[in-house]
């Protein structure tokens, strides 16, 4: 066995931090985020600063942002409606990419969707954005074979 000493390595804190949406701070921020963010998000009659609102009475707990230096760089939205969760609008800007920003926000929100009780998410994930599926492979995510429909109910 050895004497020499090593130091212990030097553990940092990351710059950035994880909190909750305000919708009356941030909407503005996020909306331009996700404008920012590329082909995989798209921004739609959901995201108005009055569906947001809509949304934040169900579980406000779930929509996230990720701040460093007073700047929001990164946002999730999520859902849970007793049965499943449902991962929206994971966005980073551009570039800020590839700091583990995008990661921390998915690992914070699955944490909080298992403390829920969710035992099954989902995300979507557009043909326009496929560079996107090794991201959330690595994260233990897999592509299903199913079919996606919608319906919209606008006026």
């Amino acid at each position: 066995m050895s004497n020499i000493h090593r130091p212990s390595p030097v553990i940092r804190p990351p710059s950035f931090f994880i909190r909750e949406f305000d919708l009356a701070h941030d909407y503005e921020a996020v909306l331009a985020l996700w404008r920012a963010a590329g082909p995989g998000i798209q921004v739609g009659p959901s995201d108005t600063q009055e569906e947001i609102a809509k949304k934040l009475t169900r579980d406000p707990d779930l929509f996230l942002v990720v701040e460093e230096a007073g700047e929001i760089n990164g946002a999730v939205l999520g859902g849970f409606d007793g049965r499943r969760g449902m991962v929206y609008h994971l966005a980073v800007l551009p570039e800020q990419r590839g700091r583990g920003l995008g990661a921390a926000l998915l690992t914070e929100l699955e944490s909080r969707f298992k403390a829920k009780g969710c035992l099954k998410s989902y995300l979507l994930v557009v043909p326009e954005n496929p560079q996107v599926l090794d991201f959330y492979r690595k994260r233990g995510w897999g592509v299903m074979d199913v079919y996606v429909m919608g319906k919209e109910f606008r006026e």
